[in-house]
């Protein structure tokens, strides 16, 4: 039986989801709060794992992690940098969540590689952001959001240099990328998930505002992805190195799609009340096939 580390601090829906169907496809599940978690480099390991007794788990599967100081966050970041080292496979392992939850590092890799996605601008200091305003909010103007955030939180709509807000209330970092018009005038974006090199589930996601996050009062729908779709959103989560992803995508007024934003530790909640695919069971058999487990064939 695989024992299973669940990197959360709340047992939340999505914990309880994940755990059940690791539970029911044989693996033991032992949750692991990362803030618990030790450095000893003179145990066998380097690393004390609570509930371990000083081994390691057979795979990590991250959730969450939870906010906390630069210091603490970057501790647990290493915690999981270090379980990678020891050979431990960890979803998603600290480097794709580094890549991901920065968004400016997010979109430089997308546009390295030639992934379609807005421009985007990230600079320090008010000076900089409003320059950068002034010269490439146009008509339509930028969407100025939280380098860190998620959510939708945080997300305004930027037409003149005086809409910035001030420095302390961005940590004096301004993320800027080009809002881009819907295409049919209504509210909608797509959210792919994407599991081990396949998108599993799809949705679309409509709201009354040009912020259509589930948590901000968006609706979900189904979605039958395209194949331009499926190809785009899985380019997007190799970019980042992401084992499994919820990647944002929006279609333009000409009907070229876009790589809004890719995450690594996506929730499924919303996508769950639209789609017959058991979104925790193909996360939790894609995890343990990694393994070489026996698991169902494609559960459903």
């Amino acid at each position: 039986m695989p024992r299973i580390a669940l990197a959360s601090d709340a047992f939340d829906w999505h914990a309880r989801t994940i755990t059940h169907a690791l539970r029911t496809l044989g693996a033991e599940v032992v949750r692991l709060r990362l803030p618990a978690a030790t450095f000893a480099t003179g145990s066998r390991y380097g690393l004390d794992l609570p509930g371990f007794d000083g081994a390691l788990p057979d795979a990590v599967l991250v959730r969450a992690i939870a906010a906390g100081t630069f210091e603490a966050v970057t501790r647990r970041l290493g915690v999981l940098h270090a379980l990678r080292e020891c050979g431990v496979p960890v979803w998603n392992d600290a480097r794709a969540i580094e890549r991901c939850v920065d968004k400016s590092m997010t979109s430089f890799l997308l546009a390295q590689a030639g992934v379609a996605t807005p421009p985007t601008w990230t600079v320090e200091g008010l000076a900089q952001a409003r320059a950068v305003v002034a010269a490439e909010a146009g008509a339509a103007g930028l969407v100025l959001k939280p380098l860190f955030g998620s959510q939708g939180k945080g997300l305004r709509l930027i037409a003149r240099p005086d809409d910035l807000p001030a420095e302390e209330a961005v940590g004096a970092v301004y993320y800027l990328q080009r809002y881009v018009p819907p295409a049919d005038g209504a509210f909608r974006d797509h959210r792919l998930f994407v599991v081990a090199g396949e998108v599993i589930a799809a949705m679309s996601r409509r709201g009354t505002s040009w912020v259509t996050n589930i948590r901000q009062g968006g609706a979900p729908e189904p979605l039958v992805p395209d194949r331009g779709m499926i190809e785009l959103a899985l380019r997007a989560a190799a970019c980042v190195g992401a084992d499994y992803a919820g990647v944002d995508l929006l279609r333009e007024r000409a009907g070229a799609l876009m790589v809004l934003e890719v995450n690594s530790m996506p929730a499924w909640q919303g996508l769950q009340q639209v789609t017959d695919v058991n979104v925790a069971l193909r996360l939790a058999a894609a995890l343990l096939a990694r393994l070489r487990w026996p698991a169902p064939t494609r559960p459903r």
